[in-house]
């Protein structure tokens, strides 16, 4: 019995020390930890703040570039237009301040703007595809021959593009009855909206694109109907430009579809419009499609630089 008792409370002993092993191990090993964590807490601490310090000297560095260019925005672009006039065109989902800054700049450079055309979100619809075909048969000038194999919004492109360029000299300025005709059918058909006089045939065309990429089924086709018009602003007038934000450039925006098109070989392309730095390079793509001169540019992958280079002579046509 007695050697029971001591077996008992030798064994008992035996797990009270594992116990009181576990449980100060179990104390130690959890200070260490902590000890630990607190330093990798410290550490990412520090390095956040010196992230938010480096990102608040770009962010001042870029507000500084911004407002540089835009100060001086007027002095480089000026007479770099002079006798010339240009017509807007915006698309559906484009950004209006910078269709007013950029209009804005095209004044300084000494063009006219005659007026801004905007798509209206019907035109591109797919159930209004055989409508926007009769209508530009219909409204088809007698002078304009089609191309051979033009799809739909390869004729309304050509249509509206008589209506609002040109390149001769005597007809700039002008408004015509087919003019008037064209403008009021696509109007009244709810395809487009009009301000100022965009049928006073300008001699150059600026087309801005959508901010955000067309995301949903059948933007691809409407990417193409914006294009056609494009290419048929600057066949019909001395040149044209298609301007966006950087977004534009991404999967599904008009400028990455741009710049995987035929229509790429004879329309510029500009992909930071929204800022002050791009819309100078904007006016100076103008000015090189004046002379024959074709580029993209911006940040995008495959440009051809930030502007033009070597960047076309001030008061000149490039």
């Amino acid at each position: 019995m007695i050697d029971f008792r001591y077996h008992l409370v030798s064994i008992v002993a035996i797990f009270l020390s594992l116990a009181l092993g576990i449980i100060l191990g179990s104390t130690t090993l959890s200070q260490s930890v902590t000890k630990g964590l607190q330093r990798q807490t410290a550490a990412l601490a520090k390095s956040n703040e010196e992230h938010r310090r480096a990102e608040d000297r770009l962010r001042r560095q870029v507000e500084g570039d911004e407002n540089f260019a835009r100060s001086l925005a007027p002095q480089i672009v000026a007479d770099r237009l002079k006798g010339q006039s240009v017509v807007f065109v915006e698309t559906p989902g484009a950004s209006n301040s910078s269709i007013e800054q950029l209009s804005g700049l095209a004044k300084n450079a000494g063009a006219t703007v005659t007026g801004r055309v905007t798509i209206q979100k019907k035109f591109l619809d797919d159930n209004q595809t055989s409508t926007v075909d009769e209508l530009a048969a219909q409204l088809k000038p007698a002078d304009l021959a089609f191309p051979s194999g033009a799809g739909t919004y390869d004729k309304a492109g050509a249509v509206l593009a008589s209506a609002l360029v040109t390149k001769d000299a005597a007809s700039a300025g002008r408004e015509d009855a087919a003019t008037a005709s064209i403008l009021g059918g696509f109007r009244q058909a709810g395809y487009v909206t009009t301000s100022g006089k965009p049928g006073q045939h300008a001699t150059l065309a600026v087309m801005i694109a959508p901010s955000s990429p067309y995301a949903s089924e059948g933007g691809d086709t409407d990417n193409k109907a914006l294009l056609s018009l494009a290419g048929a602003l600057d066949g019909a007038g001395s040149g044209a430009v298609v301007g966006g934000p950087t977004t534009s450039t991404q999967e599904g925006g008009l400028l990455a579809a741009l710049r995987d098109s035929d229509t790429d070989k004879a329309v510029s392309s500009q992909d930071t419009v929204d800022t002050a730095s791009g819309q100078v390079a904007a006016i100076l793509a103008l000015q090189n499609e004046m002379s024959g001169r074709t580029g993209r540019y911006g940040t995008g992958s495959g440009v051809n630089g930030y502007l033009p280079s070597p960047v076309p002579a001030a008061g000149g046509n490039g």
